[in-house]
């Protein structure tokens, strides 16, 4: 079964937490994909990645880029897995069925957003039906990111 983290983000927005969530995974060797709601999203999320901090490079790319197969994070609004991926980042809203063919699925959704908490507590009841592993984390007031019961 797949290990399923949900992220509520409350202190931060999906641009700002996303390149944390990223770099820990490229730093343990890991190759992504993400998910997003819209292609408006996927290209602001790919411009936050080349502009998030002058000093670190994430490396990505989506559909404009091409070479899938050779990025070490795939952004996308597709079913699709390319390079190869073993962690699928949902985001925006985004849903996959294809969640069980990777070790990892991290959901990230706005805390702030009643309907987003809802959507989230949704697939988490779907999830848990489905057997996988669970876990869940919340920002603390200085926005880290805490492993909660």
């Amino acid at each position: 079964m797949t290990d399923i983290r949900f992220y509520h983000m409350q202190q931060k927005r999906l641009e700002q937490a996303l390149p944390e969530i990223l770099g820990k995974a490229l730093e343990r060797g890991m190759r992504i994909v993400v998910k997003a709601g819209s292609r408006e999203r996927v290209e602001a999320l790919d411009a936050v990645l080349w502009t998030q901090d002058a000093a670190s490079f994430l490396p990505h790319g989506y559909l404009r880029d091409g070479f899938e197969a050779e990025q070490p994070v795939w952004l996308t609004t597709e079913e699709e897995n390319p390079n190869g991926a073993t962690v699928l980042i949902l985001a925006d809203g985004a849903t996959s069925g294809a969640v069980a063919d990777y070790a990892l699925c991290c959901e990230l959704f706005d805390g702030n957003d009643d309907e987003a908490v809802q959507a989230a507590r949704a697939r988490w009841k779907d999830y848990k039906e489905q057997g996988h592993e669970i876990s869940y984390f919340q920002q603390d007031d200085a926005g880290r990111w805490q492993q909660k019961q």
